[in-house]
């Protein structure tokens, strides 16, 4: 199915066709096989924040690839992230130094540590850093992520290196892999994909995680016209998707990315 015409044209066939792919994807057996199955290896509600942020910042790669690295990751923290970054002792942070996953070296692990002890010892759900200087009824997200952002390289010292693997769109970056994690934490439905722990932001807030497989298929449906993929392309995808569920407009991620990890499309 594909769609050349503006996304102003965009009719009932294309929301009931990407209706009929969520329905597809959006389900239990989407879970093992993708990253979002490492915040459901926990119940409580900082474990699914910590693990779930760990995770998405992993995920490049390979999807089988990006779980077991992430499980690692959890392993050298005991399987319990958030007792871990409250109460561990600098002994216990030897173990993470062996820790590396393609560019995301010890370096960097020990400052996320850091900055996860910081954050919670004041707050008690990781949700506080993303609505900062955000507007209850505000558009989307962007500038939740510009202040997160802020916020999360405020420690004193902070690696340099480090800021690579936290995007923002004040670099016009497309933000793929922490508006993924904002997916799990926001959405709600009774689907048992995504988590819905979050109730500041609203899922109409989110930005549509824009990665390789969303890209080309959106592309072939007209939901994306710019050349490049960027923090525009994000936008522009999402407003497009808007027009089809103004309420809940990610939830087509599931669609999109179904489409391109089946390569049929």
């Amino acid at each position: 199915m594909k769609y050349r015409t503006s996304p102003s044209a965009f009719d009932a066939h294309l929301k009931d066709f990407l209706e009929e792919k969520v329905s597809q994807f959006n389900r239990p057996a989407f879970i093992a096989d993708d990253p979002v199955c490492i915040p459901h290896l926990f119940s409580l509600k900082q474990d699914r924040e910590i693990a779930g942020f760990l995770a998405a910042t992993l995920a490049w790669g390979q999807r089988k690839t990006i779980i077991n690295k992430s499980k690692e990751l959890l392993k050298y923290m005991d399987n319990a992230p958030y007792d871990f970054v409250l109460n561990h002792q600098e002994k216990d942070l030897s173990k993470l130094l062996s820790f590396k996953h393609r560019t995301f070296k010890d370096t960097d692990t020990l400052y996320f540590i850091a900055f996860f002890k910081h954050f919670y010892r004041n707050n008690q759900t990781l949700e506080n850093a993303f609505i900062r200087g955000m507007e209850k009824d505000g558009e989307n997200l962007e500038v939740g992520l510009i202040n997160f952002h802020r916020l999360f390289f405020s420690l004193p010292d902070f690696p340099q290196r480090t800021k690579k693997h936290v995007a923002t769109p004040e670099r016009n970056s497309a933000c793929k892999r922490i508006n993924m994690f904002l997916r799990w934490m926001v959405r709600k439905d009774n689907n048992g994909v995504d988590f819905g722990l979050w109730q500041k932001i609203k899922p109409a807030q989110l930005i549509c995680p824009c990665d390789l497989h969303v890209d080309k298929v959106a592309r072939k449906l007209g939901l994306i016209t710019r050349k490049q993929t960027d923090w525009k392309t994000a936008l522009e995808l999402t407003e497009n998707l808007k027009k089809l569920d103004p309420r809940d407009p990610v939830k087509y991620d599931f669609a999109l990315f179904g489409l391109g990890i089946l390569d049929k499309f």
